[in-house]
């Protein structure tokens, strides 16, 4: 076998593991802190990567901006949008929910993520096709031998490793990252030594949302091309990587991407004529491996929540 190609299926790989574990972080957060499963989460990889678009689109178009400073803009947007929509959820459905029957909140968010896939649907033109997403990085390419990745690949590759390291530090070495572990531990606790625990779950929702928004632009400037539903297969890979990588850990989901974007490589590299159907062997791989560890591949424990 070619190693040129099997290192590019490797890189690609990354590439895959690297989005899958900034949604599935997102879905061990809010589990975390308020034992939630917010299902409009891959919605909100949609709403990221539409409002980079709109953001890139607009600020180009009107003011003439070079491709790094659009990029900058459509990035603001994402993350911003991304984060919004996590603090309005977690404030108008979540907390006034949180004494209700736990599929009741499932339902709502569930509701929620439709709610927000119609909207962009609807809202904008021609919604229901793909969109182009522009080319905002450097192009150009490396190539070694039969091995060639393009120079914009490894930069969103390493700003996404960047950004999965960075909230590893957030949530384990900041004053912010401390509250959230004491809510998430022992809420009533935490709200005795003077945490306020509605702001740490707004700030949790809001944290979360925006690595999901983050992702949603990361794959528009991957594949060039975004739709409306991309976010319904994400949202369940990215709870499939945190279920089984342990829900309610912060390694786990982040070692549950990485398997899940590794099985389908896999089947990619062994398989090519077969390539269709990597993500129903990564699903059944998912699946034995749940039936193997129940609470996950690094299995909570109460007190390393998040």
């Amino acid at each position: 076998m070619d190693l040129g190609i099997v290192a590019q299926q490797v890189f690609n790989g990354l590439m895959l593991g690297v989005i899958y574990s900034m949604i599935a972080v997102g879905f061990s957060l809010f589990f975390g802190v308020l034992d939630v499963i917010k299902f409009s989460h891959g919605d909100v990889v949609t709403l990221g990567s539409f409002s980079a678009l709109g953001a890139a689109g607009v600020s180009g178009a009107l003011f003439a901006l070079p491709p790094a400073l659009a990029l900058l803009a459509g990035l603001s947007a994402a993350v911003g949008a991304g984060a919004l929509a996590g603090i309005v959820i977690g404030r108008v459905l979540v907390i006034p929910l949180r004494g209700a029957p736990s599929i009741n909140v499932l339902l709502a968010t569930l509701m929620a993520g439709t709610v927000l896939r119609e909207a962009i649907r609807l809202g904008v033109p021609n919604g229901g096709n793909p969109k182009p997403f522009p080319a905002l990085l450097p192009s150009g390419m490396i190539k070694a031998g039969s091995f060639s990745v393009g120079i914009d690949s490894v930069i969103i590759l390493c700003a996404g490793l960047l950004l999965v390291v960075g909230t590893h530090l957030l949530v384990t070495r900041t004053r912010f990252g401390l509250s959230i572990r004491a809510v998430a531990q022992d809420d009533e606790v935490a709200r005795l030594a003077g945490i306020d625990q509605q702001r740490v779950v707004l700030g949790t929702f809001a944290l979360g949302s925006g690595l999901a928004a983050f992702a949603g632009c990361m794959l528009g400037l991957y594949y060039r091309e975004i739709s409306f539903n991309m976010g319904v297969l994400l949202g369940i890979i990215g709870f499939a990587s945190a279920v089984v990588g342990g829900l309610g850990s912060l390694i786990g989901p982040i070692i549950g991407g990485f398997l899940f974007a590794g099985v389908q490589t896999l089947v990619v590299v062994a398989m090519p004529i077969s390539s269709a159907y990597r993500d129903v062997v990564a699903f059944a791989v998912i699946i034995i491996l749940i039936a193997l560890f129940p609470t996950g591949m690094i299995a909570e424990q109460r007190s390393d929540r998040v």
